[in-house]
């Protein structure tokens, strides 16, 4: 691979993808790779939240709910369409990541009458595998954590061997949160599916950077977050899954009002409504809902084939350069270096990682720190561009070679 900054600009003047990045606010000067984590603000996000706070609630007011009451579901119906890869109907944007993975796990685990294990990677993200540990302690069940690479990921071997005819439900991300590990979801899908079991899908660094495909993959539930890289805004809300077919033999344990069957009668029983909807709740939070709309109709327009391509290219201009540059200054590769099995971000390993980051921000570039010793690279295939990873690797380069990185302290701060 051609390794010099020219050629780095010139796949930013070939990339099709290049004028969605005028279509987002922020500094030029920045080099920002932390999309993975918070995705930037469109230049849209400001005016569509004007109007509907302005117009819609200021003069609206309560006329308004004839608008928002149908949110939820048209928001659900353009990530189903344009994001993940599913049918009308079964997508939701609701509450938080952690409260529809919840919900989705009581459902499915309820549903599953007689098996007493959940299923879940010993290296997945914290919130999930908290919440099946509360789920299964409420419910006497054991929970069977399942070894992973932190690196590679999870070994499709290893999770079938853990699975059996005790096994309820598998909880798993489709894109490991610290290494960019991509999982196989139909072919863990369909080997959960012939030991009897449910699997509820993690989308939350996969939505709008990879595609998953729920449909053709066969997925009977999912999650995931709309402020990576769905640029929804810091703590926009959650989506969830569900396959049609499952959708009325299911039933969440949060019993809301907007999960209810004609909810404006006020009955006095709960009813859950067919569909979608009765994974609602209570009245969903129509401002930050504005904002999640925005970003994703950006990422459909752009399109998942387009995005993920691009996510590739830039992964491998990353692992390149830190072969390259980086490896004679004690940093190795924590991510997958094949392409086709890494989502959209990369992970570098170093000794000193934490103080490394902090020298990286004071340098104008802004990725993140996982523990142990993890920086992760998030470059964001909407608004990245190539020179904007380039530059960055030039300067993890300098500091690494300067030591400057060593004047910073290994206190760790409460957000890294």
């Amino acid at each position: 691979m051609d390794l010099t900054r020219a050629h780095a600009e010139s796949l930013d003047a070939a990339d099709p993808l290049a004028g969605f990045r005028h279509r987002f606010a922020g500094d030029d000067d920045l080099l920002y790779l932390d999309g993975n984590s918070l995705g930037r603000m469109p230049r849209e996000t400001p005016a569509a939240l004007a109007r509907v706070v302005e117009q819609e609630w200021a003069r609206g007011l309560v006329g308004s709910w004839s608008s928002w009451i149908g949110a939820a579901t048209r928001i659900g119906d353009l990530l189903a369409e344009g994001v993940l890869g599913a049918r009308p109907g079964e997508v939701l944007v609701s509450d938080s990541t952690s409260v529809d993975l919840y919900k989705l796990l009581v459902a499915a685990a309820d549903a599953r009458p007689g098996r007493d294990v959940l299923v879940c990677c010993a290296d997945d993200f914290p919130t999930d595998r908290y919440v099946v540990a509360g789920v299964a302690q409420a419910r006497g069940m054991t929970v069977r954590e399942v070894p992973a690479d932190v690196d590679e990921g999870l070994d499709p071997a290893v999770l079938a061997a853990a699975l059996d005819e005790r096994v309820a439900v598998v909880v798993l991300s489709a894109v490991a949160y610290r290494s960019g590990a991509l999982a196989d979801v139909a072919a863990i899908t369909r080997t959960a599916r012939e030991a009897g079991a449910l699997v509820l899908w993690d989308l939350s660094h996969a939505a709008g950077a990879v595609p998953v495909d729920l449909t053709a993959n066969g997925a009977d539930l999912a999650v995931g977050c709309t402020y990576k890289y769905l640029n929804g805004g810091p703590g926009s809300p959650a989506f969830l899954y569900v396959r049609r077919e499952l959708q009325d033999r299911l039933r969440q344990p949060i019993w809301g009002w907007f999960g209810q069957r004609d909810q404006f009668a006020m009955g006095p029983a709960y009813d859950p409504v067919p569909g979608i909807e009765r994974f609602g709740v209570g009245t969903p939070p129509v401002v930050a809902m504005t904002a999640v709309e925005v970003g994703a109709r950006l990422v459909a327009e752009a399109g998942i084939g387009a995005l993920a391509a691009k996510g590739r290219a830039l992964g491998e201009l990353t692992v390149a350069l830190a072969d390259a540059w980086l490896t004679g200054c004690g940093v190795t590769l924590a991510s997958p270096r094949d392409p086709a099995r890494r989502g959209s971000h990369v992970t570098l390993a170093h000794p000193q990682a934490w103080q490394l980051t902090q020298a990286l921000v004071d340098r104008g570039v802004v990725p993140d720190f996982r523990t142990p010793d993890r920086v992760r690279l998030g470059p964001a295939p909407l608004y990245t561009r190539f020179v904007d990873v380039w530059d960055a690797m030039d300067r993890v380069h300098e500091v690494l070679a300067t030591g400057a990185h060593e004047t910073y302290p290994t206190e760790r701060s409460r957000v890294t």
